[in-house]
């Protein structure tokens, strides 16, 4: 911190934060026998990690994704149930949706607007399979 004297007032974003505090915690979701339990924003870090996944075929990138929302293994555990890239694109669509507005988007609604950016662009999301997840991770198939 500085020493300084301030001739003009200090914009005190702690305390504004504190005083606008939002709930933390928001929508469940249940998925492979586990529940998830989203913020009510998206954290930063997963807004900045939704950019990078957009043009990556790294599952570390999704890993990093997923990570900031449903944990570090998220990833890794999905896949061990089978998950495919379509229902992967469909949580996160959902997840999305339902952290700023718990109940705002149906799991169905998600898999149709999943799939209609699917063919708008092509491709929604990197499309990694099970098997290459589970390689990234050293884990053996």
């Amino acid at each position: 911190m500085s020493d300084h004297t301030h001739e003009h007032e200090v914009a005190d974003f702690d305390q504004f934060f504190a005083e606008h505090a939002e709930p933390r915690f928001g929508a469940v979701l249940k998925l492979y026998g586990r529940e998830y339990v989203l913020p009510t924003s998206l954290p930063l870090l997963f807004t900045l990690q939704m950019e990078r996944v957009k043009d990556s075929d790294n599952p570390d990138d999704i890993r990093r994704l997923l990570a900031s929302l449903f944990g570090p293994a998220a990833l890794d555990e999905w896949a061990e149930h089978g998950m495919t890239d379509r229902q992967l694109g469909i949580v996160l669509v959902w997840a999305a949706a339902n952290s700023r507005e718990p109940g705002c988007l149906s799991m169905r609604e998600a898999a149709a607007a999943y799939d209609e950016r699917e063919a708008d662009e092509g491709k929604a999301l990197p499309r990694p399979t099970p098997a290459t997840i589970r390689g990234a991770s050293g884990k053996q198939s």
